[in-house]
């Protein structure tokens, strides 16, 4: 039983457990002692975050823990969570740590570990640090004198990934008559992107990039593709590009404003990497919320679809599970394995971009490969997160909608993995009838499970 871990690390609401200092101090202790263990010599950590003013707190906790094993800190300050993940493999660190809440409102906040390679930790490894934090085993491990871990400010970390992330762009290839808007959420992207658009060529039209520590994601970024929308048309630019607080996802919208989610990304980048022979085994992984369109259109041009749990973790340990190079979540992750070992709203960027100047084709003609069917999403805030297995009027509920859709369609409920929700999702030909039988379904788990006020 899981008692920190969700799907994408530890989160919650600042300075409430388990977001506290006190628990990060334990947690830093734990998953230092268990990194240090896999090899000899010094150890090092890299610590990066984004903008959320909680995150200087919780850094100096998490540091201080570390620090007391025995074990060094990099500190990156504010880096997209891809950037912390390339840091930590190019510096050869023993793991890294990322201080974010995503997409989470600033009161919000989490931190997720990536091993030494920069991929994200498999369920044993987290369970393992919840063993430690919880029991008594390293309660008698306290490095003293020379032992004692240091700190260390890696200054030049935005410059490393900005010459990270421009090696990506295909060489022969320019952005010069591109013009993009970009929108980095107040958020962890906000030197990062403008930059590396405008050293490829591009005319960039920047947006949330005025982070004060409160304003993380606040009407703005891929939550609020809108904004960048309206910008896209009043500018005439050829895209419009929103990331999220810490820049691992991404939603864009084309030229005529109209949103392009993960799923049609997918879509464009699968076909193109097909073409060139670079799709392995003709394979693209996404999660089961990916839209059935999607699945069509890659059964059309003879590419596999395979679907994993919700989380671009569990995308990626499937990919590298099954030898495939790619794969994402509708909700903006991409994972393009070649070059990245996590999601990248900016790389995924740089990749549709290049499609794009290499066609020669507007973002809307592209887009037209995939034609999505409808879908409807519901949440509930639950007082309690019950098995769906031991409830009797939902699993009952959901019986009766599958029916009615006449396998037509499909139906997903589950439960947040950062939150206290349940989640219905529907997908059919019919947008009224999917919609109707959703909600359904949420007034069965309403009165079942009962509604958190």
């Amino acid at each position: 039983m899981r008692r920190l871990f969700g799907t994408d690390g530890i989160r919650g609401i600042a300075n409430i457990d388990p977001m506290t200092t006190e628990m990060m101090v334990k947690v830093g202790r734990a998953a230092a002692h268990i990194f240090k263990e896999r090899k000899k010599g010094r150890h090092s950590i890299v610590i990066g975050k984004d903008t959320r003013l909680s995150g200087y707190m919780l850094e100096n906790a998490l540091a201080s823990g570390i620090c007391s094993m025995g074990v060094d800190i990099l500190l990156v300050g504010p880096l997209p969570t891809p950037g912390i993940a390339f840091i930590t493999a190019s510096m050869r660190a023993d793991a890294g740590v990322v201080i974010s809440a995503s997409h989470n409102p600033f009161q919000d906040n989490g931190i997720k570990f990536f091993d030494r390679f920069g991929f994200k930790l498999p369920d044993e490894v987290e369970l393992s640090i919840e063993d430690h934090v919880f029991g008594d085993m390293i309660e008698h491990v306290r490095p003293t004198d020379l032992e004692v871990g240091k700190a260390y400010r890696i200054a030049d970390a935005v410059g490393r990934y900005i010459v990270h992330l421009k090696s990506r762009f295909p060489p022969h290839l320019t952005l010069e008559g591109i013009k993009i808007v970009v929108d980095c959420a107040n958020g962890a992207a906000y030197k990062v992107a403008p930059a590396v658009f405008r050293e490829l060529g591009a005319e960039v039209i920047s947006l949330g990039v005025e982070p004060d520590g409160e304003n993380i994601n606040r009407d703005c970024g891929s939550l609020y593709p809108d904004r960048v929308a309206v910008k896209v048309r009043e500018s005439g630019a050829n895209i419009g590009i929103a990331l999220d607080g810490d820049a691992d996802r991404v939603i864009v919208v084309d030229e005529r404003g109209e949103e392009v989610d993960g799923d049609k990304i997918m879509a464009i980048a699968a076909l193109a990497m097909k073409q060139k022979g670079e799709l392995e085994k003709d394979t693209v992984v996404a999660t089961v919320m990916s839209n059935l369109g999607l699945e069509r259109c890659l059964t059309e041009n003879n590419i596999r679809l395979e679907r994993t749990d919700v989380g671009d973790r569990y995308v990626v340990e499937h990919m590298r599970k099954g030898g495939f190079n790619f794969g994402g979540e509708q909700s903006g992750h991409l994972i393009f394995l070649d070059h990245a070992t996590t999601g990248d709203g900016l790389l995924a960027s740089l990749r549709l971009l290049a499609v794009m100047v290499e066609n020669e084709k507007p973002l809307s003609e592209l887009a037209q490969v995939m034609t999505s069917l409808p879908q409807v999403l519901l949440n509930l805030k639950v007082k309690e997160r019950i098995p769906l297995e031991q409830l009797k009027q939902v699993p009952r509920c959901i019986a009766e909608v599958e029916a009615a859709l006449g396998g037509s369609g499909r139906v997903l409920v589950r439960y947040s993995g950062t939150e206290a929700l349940i989640r219905v999702m529907i997908e059919g030909e019919d947008a009224d009838l999917i919609r109707n039988e959703a909600q359904k379904i949420i007034d069965a788990a309403r009165s079942e499970i009962g509604e958190a006020t």
